[in-house]
This record gives structure tokens, sequence and C-alpha cells, in this order.
């Protein structure tokens, strides 16, 4: 059984401090900017940003599927995103491409107004747990630990640091191509 290894207060601060990495890089461009080319770290399913823009996208993408899977979680359902035929390098890739392509379609401002949106509620919603519930098995919507465990997964690259999911696309020491 997976149990997990943060509290939900540490899970929260690591998200926050993920979602500021990036907020930092976004927070104030200009919709050129933005969309401007941008050398984004690829993930282990492959590259799928060429923009700042586009790299906010995939993050929002999988903050509202993290979100999702938290939510079914709680009512006792199982997301389909954590469905063993969802859970392939193909699937992955194509929901990342897909999402990202999505997210050209949108104009900047309400890119960005809908990532703020979501990384806070995502945060609300792992801060709603106390030590008990979140480490307690008999949550999880049929994952084989509590709602803790799922959320490390679920917002977690799988070559990643836990919760660092921009962190993962983003280099510290990286500009502007």
């Amino acid at each position: 059984m997976r149990t997990p290894t943060t509290s939900p207060s540490e899970a929260a601060r690591l998200l926050q401090a993920d979602h500021q990495l990036l907020r930092d890089r976004i927070d104030g461009l200009t919709e050129a900017e933005l969309r401007a080319p941008y050398r984004v770290v690829s993930g282990p399913l492959g590259h799928f940003c060429d923009s700042l823009h586009d790299l906010t996208a995939h993050i929002l993408m999988w903050d509202e599927i993290t979100l999702a899977v938290l939510r079914d979680a709680a009512a006792g359902r199982v997301h389909w995103s954590i469905d063993p035929r969802w859970e392939t390098a193909d699937a992955g890739s194509a929901l990342n491409a897909g999402g990202v392509e999505a997210g050209r379609h949108i104009p900047s401002a309400l890119l960005l107004h809908r990532f703020h949106s979501v990384a806070d509620a995502l945060v609300a919603e792992i801060r709603q747990y106390d030590e008990t519930s979140w480490h307690d098995p008999s949550t999880g919507g049929g994952y084989d630990g509590g709602i803790g465990a799922l959320a490390e997964y679920a917002a977690t690259p799988p070559d990643g640091t836990l919760f660092g999911h921009a962190a993962r696309h983003l280099n510290p020491a990286q500009v502007p191509a």
C-alpha cells in the first residue's frame, strides 16, 4: 500500500512553491511575450511546449486533472485518468499534445485567469484534509493508499520531485529563446 510522504500542509506548501515558479515567469507578461519562443525543458513523454503560454496550458491541464482526481476520490470514485488504460506513455503524450494545442486557442489573459483559479482551488482542496484523513487508507476512491498518496501521485511528474511539475519544465537559470 502506498502511503503519503508529506502532510497536507507540506503538500500545499510544495504545490504553492511550484506554482510560484511559473507565476514568477508569466505574471505581467504581454500576450506576445507569453507566446514568444521559450526553451521549456521536455518531460519524460516528449516535448509539447514552445512558449510560456504553452507551458501554462500544460500545467493547467494537469492541475485540473489532479483536482478532479482528488474530488472524485473524496466522493468514492476512481477518476478516469488513473485507470490503467490511461496510464500509458501513448495516452499521456496524446493528452499533453491535445491540452497544449487546446490552450493555444485561448487568449493568454483567459488562460492566466484559469491557471490562477485552478492552482488556488487545488491548494484549497489539499488544505481541507487533516493528518488523519490525509493518511487514512479508506480514502482515495479505489487507490491503494489514502488521499495524500493519491495527491502525491497525481501532482508529480513521473520522473520528478513531489509536487514539482512546473519545476520539471523550468530550468531556474533559463532565459527566453
